[in-house]
């Protein structure tokens, strides 16, 4: 479950590094604003985006490629500390995404849960395997 997951991350990862536009409709949406509106009071405001997100896709991908790791090389040999980093791994990636998603109503907020659970259990099921 947990190889998915980081599958899932690089997936996620190369999606904002190659496809994601600056501004979704929701972001319109919470910001209150048309994209007109936008582009006329911060004119380099998207290319900047597409800075910032080159950079978060990057970094997702790359906590996905290590999600992997972990899961085929650290998990199968109850290394001490495997769950910790399992745990905090998956607060401080797919759950704050979630749960910022939530926070902002997105659109992708109930599909963006689901790897979240799918983190949650495999770390249930990995202590529970003790």
């Amino acid at each position: 479950m947990l190889i998915a997951c980081g599958i899932w991350l690089v997936g996620l990862g190369l999606y904002f590094v190659a496809l994601r536009p600056p501004l979704l409709p929701e972001d319109l949406r919470f910001l209150g604003a048309t994209l007109a509106q936008i582009r006329a009071a911060v004119p380099g405001l998207e290319r900047w985006l597409e800075n910032v997100f080159t950079v978060m896709g990057g970094f997702m991908a790359g906590a996905g490629v290590l999600t992997v790791f972990v899961a085929i090389k650290a998990m199968p040999l109850r290394l001490q500390g495997t769950s910790w980093a399992i745990a905090f791994a998956g607060a401080l990636t797919v759950a704050l995404m979630s749960e910022t998603n939530f926070a902002l109503d997105s659109d992708f907020k109930w599909l963006l849960l689901a790897p979240a659970l799918v983190w949650l259990i495999s770390l249930v099921l990995y202590v529970a395997g003790r």
